[in-house]
């Protein structure tokens, strides 16, 4: 067990370059399942949730080797179907989208439930229910699920009755091995969805409406390999514009593919953090006086999520943090998951002035001086929240639970040094039963 032990109060500055997108990267390694050929993947971020879907993928047969530090090559010409190891399956959410691989090509999949982080109910309905369109049938024990399609999938026109990303992505990988045209009508459309459709497109398959609700997959019996490069981390940019303007430094976001961040500019802008967009790259400027912008008539503003292309629900957390430094009182509207909120309190405990409404809404007046302490991250974006804190505090944080963090973002403790931050990752001592 580690721990990060942070020394708060230091403007972050300098130049920093996002990882890959998590969310992008674990769908595409399932990809590699559609297919005997050797597929490439490049800027795939060295996270601990790649390397659990990387030994998901290893334990079904896939030879799996890293050709340097962020290109990793899979190639699954000898598959297990049947052999997903529930373990490992327990500790990612992203271990369920070998279903709709494994069923394409081998008409089954046996898949136990999977893990992540505990923000709200997470349905698996949308997911079955597009395996069921596809023409399989879906049996449940207490250990988990099987898919199976003895005849084949076979293409169809269904509807989602929710724009779950990872269902959405399952069915597009479903579909790209199954001849014929399908439809896809409510489909979600966030950046790293229109990844994965980009990557099946150099696999041999034929997608139309990449980035709209509507897809239309031209399926094939057969999908050959590819050599493909994961988009940057939107979140992850997010959330180094949120450091710089808490600590009051000046950053520069290298590639930091501003086309997806558009909202997020508009969202953050509401909280008096300025982001300049410049070509391609980032630029927060240095000392900002945060102040959140009313709305007409001096009504509170609001911060609120949805499917993109609205406000992303991984930055709601980082918004939240966000918010504390800023002059004025803002509503943040968690609408998709009740239980991503429920880290406020540990803010509280910091000197934040926070109102917990309900499990989707928090009121945040601000700003207060915030002072260190010992905390427990609960989830990625909640471990972050809390980093961006402890980094703005006077005194010193510890922040237990890190694996939380290392699930999302690569060596951030080394990458957040070479900005100026004094943060240091050490061993937590045991605390007896």
């Amino acid at each position: 067990m580690e721990k990060f032990v942070i020394e708060g109060g230091t403007p972050l500055s300098g130049t920093i370059a996002p990882a890959g997108n998590k969310n992008a990267a674990l769908p595409a390694l399932a990809a590699c399942l559609l297919t005997e050929e050797e597929v490439v993947l490049r800027n795939v971020p060295r996270i601990r949730d790649v390397e659990d879907m990387l030994g998901l993928l290893a334990g079904l047969g896939v030879a799996v080797s890293w050709r340097d530090e962020n290109v990793v090559s899979l190639r699954a010409n000898d598959i297990d179907p049947g052999a997903v190891d529930a373990e490992r399956a327990t500790r990612i959410r992203a271990s369920f989208l070998c279903a709709g691989p494994l069923l394409a090509r081998f008409g089954r999949a046996d898949m136990p439930l999977p893990g992540g982080d505990v923000i709200g109910r997470r349905r698996l309905d949308p997911h079955l229910d597009a395996f069921r369109s596809l023409g399989a049938d879906v049996r449940y024990d207490r250990k988990g699920y099987r898919i199976e399609a003895p005849g084949g999938t076979r293409a169809t026109d269904f509807f989602m009755d929710e724009p779950s990303v990872m269902a959405s992505e399952n069915a597009i990988m479903a579909a790209a091995l199954t001849p014929g045209s399908t439809v896809i009508h409510n489909a979600a459309s966030e950046p790293h969805v229109q990844d994965l459709a980009r990557m099946l497109l150099q696999m041999g398959a034929r997608i139309e409406g990449i980035g709209s609700n509507v897809l239309i997959v031209h399926g094939s019996d057969q999908l050959g390999g590819a050599d493909y490069a994961i988009g940057q981390d939107y979140i992850e940019v997010g959330s180094f514009v949120a450091l710089a303007a808490v600590t009051g430094g000046e950053l520069r976001v290298k590639g930091a593919a501003t086309d997806d961040m558009r909202m997020t500019r508009m969202a953050f802008e509401r909280l008096g953090c300025r982001m300049e967009f410049d070509g391609d790259d980032i630029v927060v400027p240095p000392g900002q006086e945060l102040r959140v912008r009313d709305d007409e008539g001096d009504a509170i503003s609001k911060v609120e999520d949805g499917p993109w292309p609205a406000f992303p629900a991984d930055l709601t957390s980082i918004a939240l943090a966000l918010a504390t430094q800023a002059n004025g009182m803002v509503l943040i509207h968690e609408k998709m998951f009740e239980n991503r909120l429920f880290f406020v309190d540990k803010l509280v405990t910091m000197g934040a002035r926070v109102i917990l409404c309900d499990p989707h809404r928090a009121v945040v007046a601000g700003p207060t001086r915030l002072h260190g302490e010992r905390m427990e991250s609960p989830d990625i974006r909640a471990g972050m929240a809390m980093l961006i804190a402890a980094l703005c505090a006077e005194g010193q944080s510890e922040i237990g639970n890190i694996r939380q963090i290392d699930r999302g973002y690569e060596r951030i403790d080394e990458r957040l040094r070479g900005l100026g931050a004094r943060i240091e990752r050490v061993a937590a001592e045991r605390v007896p039963a």
